[in-house]
């Protein structure tokens, strides 16, 4: 059996459009930032071929609510900045973290840089396994400063909750803090 030029035209496109879906499934998977490498070795696609489709993803998903974000060549697939508002509305604190570790980390980008006695102070001594989670997670710096150490926010924090380190977006959380409790405080009144 011989292949024409056709043939062998069509088995060239089903393969772009099952590395295309294999990519797009990784980044959708993943939740987290992948390297070229790590894309390779997920994907087995040619790693020059994987960069022709990273971009045709960033393009198509430019108009939709999820977009394909790269930052010093890792790449992520995520929320569309333009949706985040609706994500954190759906999101409830049995997710990703706990409402205590919602409060923790609220406190700290409320008061940083802070020393972590002084969170311990506030949050009790479970603020430690919090704040080991999110040194971990990369959302937050620890310092060695004596007997304590500094903790501030991280530009991964910013990274990772899509905000900007300018805009004065602890405001809304702990507008949202005290908003929980008035309605936690109505639901013992009644």
């Amino acid at each position: 059996m011989e292949l024409s030029k056709e043939s062998v035209d069509e088995i060239d496109q089903d393969i772009e459009a099952e590395n295309f879906r294999k990519v797009e499934a990784a980044l959708f998977v993943s939740g987290r930032y992948l390297s070229i490498q790590e894309l390779v070795a997920l994907t087995e696609v040619n790693p020059i071929l994987l960069k022709k489709i990273l971009a045709d993803l960033e393009g198509k998903y430019r108009t939709s609510g999820i977009e394909v974000v790269n930052k010093d060549n890792l790449w992520k697939m995520d929320v569309s900045r333009d949706y985040t508002w609706l994500v954190n509305k759906l999101a409830t604190g049995s997710s990703e973290f706990t409402r205590a570790e919602q409060e923790t980390l609220a406190i700290i980008a409320y008061k940083q840089p802070m020393k972590q006695s002084v969170l311990i102070k506030i949050r009790g001594n479970k603020a430690y396994d919090h704040v080991k989670r999110f040194v971990e997670m990369g959302l937050i710096t620890k310092k060695k400063a004596g007997h304590t150490a500094d903790l501030n926010l991280s530009d991964s924090f910013y990274d990772y909750f899509h905000a900007n380190p300018d805009e004065h977006l602890l405001t809304s959380i702990t507008e949202q803090a005290e908003e929980k409790k008035e309605e936690e405080n109505k639901e013992v009144v009644s």
